[in-house]
């Protein structure tokens, strides 16, 4: 086990803020296939007036009928929290906010498209006028640009989130040394970066066929790396046990400060 890291600046912590819950009934405005593995969902409405995504993790829940052709009956926000009513609750799923345009009360949704998905199905069929109904976020965790080195991993489904990254690093034009790897079962997702060419992204792409691990090649790629003393940041997602074996890789083998690693499982295998 390696000592414990220089801890970076207290002053550059990220800042978790609230928002207040809403529950928004939009409308599909558009959708089109993205680097033949996601699908992009442009969704609008007057009620979008007043959303607020300030993290480029954040999450919204999106409510689907428990049964087919149920009416789909949110929750209510009050003092006491969340009220259900009667009859069974809509199935929900969480997705990232990949922009927001105030101007125009306008919110772009990618979905990655695969077998099985409650979400995923709803997307690949997903047509103008369709309705949807969501939730949240409930608070943002704001991630400082400013590190001088960073590190960003996921798999699929994590994308829009990095996509979403790194649009902001180059608004802010940081000078960073920034690495993203990114693991994937398609080569078509490959192009889902395109615009980040300005950024060291690695790809590992998955051949189940020859028995390849994807996660094996990560933890190797992990191992190679040299970590700095103090002023970074870690940002990892994916598979639920996955994700907690980086976690534990970053903070307990290799002595990151806690405060600096966010490991966040977006799935679970079953």
């Amino acid at each position: 086990m390696e000592h414990k890291r220089t801890e970076s600046s207290a002053a550059n912590l990220p800042v978790r803020v609230k928002n207040e819950l809403v529950f928004r009934h939009i409308t599909v405005k558009s959708a089109e296939t993205v680097s033949g593995c996601f699908k992009r969902i442009v969704l609008s409405g007057d009620e979008l007036k007043g959303f607020t995504s300030r993290g480029f993790d954040d999450h919204i829940k999106l409510f689907f009928p428990a049964n087919p052709g149920d009416m789909i009956v949110p929750p209510t926000a009050t003092e006491d929290g969340i009220a259900w009513g009667e009859g069974p609750r809509p199935v929900n799923r969480e997705y990232t906010p990949l922009h927001f345009d105030a101007q125009t009360n306008e919110l772009t949704l990618d979905f990655y498209i695969h077998d099985g998905g409650v979400a995923s199905e709803w997307a690949d069929n997903a047509k103008p006028g369709d309705k949807l109904i969501i939730g949240g976020p409930r608070g943002s965790l704001i991630i400082p640009t400013t590190y001088r080195w960073q590190l960003y991993l996921c798999d699929e489904t994590g994308l829009p989130a990095v996509k979403r990254r790194l649009r902001e690093l180059k608004e802010a034009a940081v000078n960073a040394k920034i690495t993203v790897l990114v693991k994937v079962k398609d080569v078509s997702c490959i192009s889902y970066l395109d615009e980040a060419k300005d950024f060291n992204v690695e790809w590992i792409v998955s051949d189940e066929h020859n028995g390849y691990r994807e996660d094996d090649a990560v933890v190797q790629k992990l191992k190679s790396l040299m970590l700095p003393e103090n002023d970074y940041y870690v940002w990892a997602t994916g598979e639920g046990k996955f994700v907690k074996g980086l976690s534990d890789y970053f903070t307990e083998t290799r002595g990151l400060d806690a405060n600096f690693v966010r490991c966040v499982a977006y799935w679970h295998a079953k």
